[in-house]
């Protein structure tokens, strides 16, 4: 009897113990133009997101996680962990550059260490499709805002592969529900990684089911969408819960950038107006809304005030996944798994983010940008002050100045349009040219070890072409 009573203790410790080190499941849902004035325990006056709110309250709200400041850009950091001026990802048309031969996207990461992977929602102006960055599994719709069939065009998508038009009465959000709870139902023994693309207040702002009719005022519309947006996020939880795989599953929200449009006139927080919006390079162009939630990792919820970039996933869900890092490509982020720990690390001491032809970087109090101008961040985000130096705040200016030298982003890739950083002039100067045949030269002696056939003749293709233009100049 005591030897039973020995064996099954070393049992129950060993099961402890092998609970606690299982792999989490990681959905990584990315709300499209959603700041920080659109989600309520962030402070938002005007919009009301209960559900968001309580992944907020049992987990870890973040209040200085930044990204670029549009759409594409800011979906190339997060995927790659790599800034624009690495990728080329600097304007909208530009993230069409780069491929899968020349980047490790994070699916293609987490696959060595058992990880399912599913993209599920907007792909945005990223190349190909997502099978080609590694998801096993996706869905993958065009339009952006517009989620059900008008009565003079049908929305198409693709699923896995095959080309589909949305049928009548059909809304996009919920079919991507569908297909998501699909996609962890079948996956409930082994690991999986999701990501979950919702769009539902970049325009065109719409009414969404649950939309009373004859409600037309932008407004109403638009906090429909933040309703129904935390609706599903809901929805989300409850199926994790039906399939009892709650507790070991980690759920990251975050915002691809800052509002957008009219709802960034509109918004305020805590009674006051916020600074910048998406597109620009103010504060909130870049600051966004993120929140970790983790039932059986994170033991102490609360709020952290520590710098988070939007090139931090990679390295933090491949330690959390015991997966290795690539080391084709210099990797810009910094894992803060040992935040969701409990443990001590070592926080960030700044951020950078990028858009067409300016970029910044900051700390915690200060901002520098391209053009040599500081500014004072510490009433932020509601006030950024442009500094008068002297003594003091000559130091803080070569601290970030120091940071900027070392990553030399105007020794990248450059922006070719209009530097605004959205659609512009798509023709190549002879600047991008030769960076561009810069960064294939350093990736051409190995990438045959690391990438299939086709990538391979995609990147060579693309050198052959740019060096024959290159002698035509």
């Amino acid at each position: 009897m005591k030897i039973l009573k020995i064996v099954l203790c070393f049992f129950l410790l060993n099961s402890t113990a092998f609970a606690q080190t299982k792999k989490p499941n990681i959905i990584f849902i990315l709300a499209d133009d959603l700041g920080i004035d659109g989600v309520s325990s962030y402070g938002a006056d005007l919009f009301k997101t209960p559900i968001i709110d309580k992944l907020a309250k049992e987990g870890i709200r973040f209040t200085n996680a930044y990204t670029a400041p549009l759409c594409g850009p800011s979906r190339a950091v997060i995927l790659t962990g790599r800034y624009a001026f690495r990728t080329g990802a600097v304007n909208q048309d530009q993230t069409s550059e780069f491929t899968p031969a020349m980047e490790t996207m994070m699916p293609k990461i987490l696959k060595p260490a058992g990880y399912t992977s599913a993209m599920i929602g907007k792909w945005g102006q990223l190349p190909l499709g997502p099978a080609e960055f590694g998801f096993d599994e996706y869905l993958r719709f065009f339009g952006s805002g517009v989620f059900h069939n008008k009565p003079d065009k049908k929305e198409k998508y693709v699923l896995n592969g095959k080309d589909l038009v949305l049928k009548d009465n059909v809304y996009m959000p919920d079919l991507m529900h569908n297909t998501m709870v699909d996609f962890v139902s079948k996956h409930t023994k082994d690991p999986f990684y999701l990501y979950y693309s919702l769009v539902h207040v970049h325009g065109e702002i719409m009414a969404t089911p649950d939309t009373k009719p004859g409600t037309t005022d932008y407004q109403g519309l638009y906090n429909d969408n933040i309703n129904y947006m935390d609706k599903l996020v809901g929805k989300l939880i409850k199926t994790l819960d039906s399939l009892k795989i709650r507790d070991n599953t980690l759920i990251v929200f975050f915002g691809d950038n800052g509002t957008a449009g009219q709802a960034a006139t509109i918004g305020t927080v805590n009674g006051k107006k916020i600074i910048g919006k998406k597109g620009t390079m103010q504060e909130c162009g870049s600051l966004v809304p993120m929140i970790v939630n983790w039932p059986a990792m994170i033991k102490k919820p609360g709020v952290s005030n520590s710098l988070i970039d939007a090139a931090d996933f990679i390295p933090t869900f491949a330690e959390l996944a015991g997966a290795p890092l690539p080391t084709n490509n210099v990797l810009d982020g910094v894992s803060f798994a040992y935040q969701l720990k409990g443990g001590k690390g070592t926080p960030r001491e700044w951020i950078f983010t990028g858009l067409g032809k300016d970029w910044y970087v900051r700390s915690a109090n200060w901002k520098l940008m391209r053009s040599g101008d500081l500014y004072d961040m510490r009433k932020a985000p509601f006030e950024e002050k442009l500094v008068v130096l002297d003594d003091k705040t000559t130091a803080e200016k070569k601290k970030l100045q120091a940071v900027l030298d070392k990553l030399n982003p105007a020794a990248g890739f450059l922006d070719n349009g209009d530097g605004s950083g959205r659609h512009a002039n798509k023709t190549k100067n002879k600047d991008n040219k030769k960076t561009l045949k810069v960064f294939i030269d350093e990736e051409k002696n190995d990438y045959s070890k690391l990438y299939d056939t086709k990538e391979i003749l995609h990147i060579k293709i693309q050198y052959f072409l740019l060096m024959i233009i290159q002698m035509k100049d």
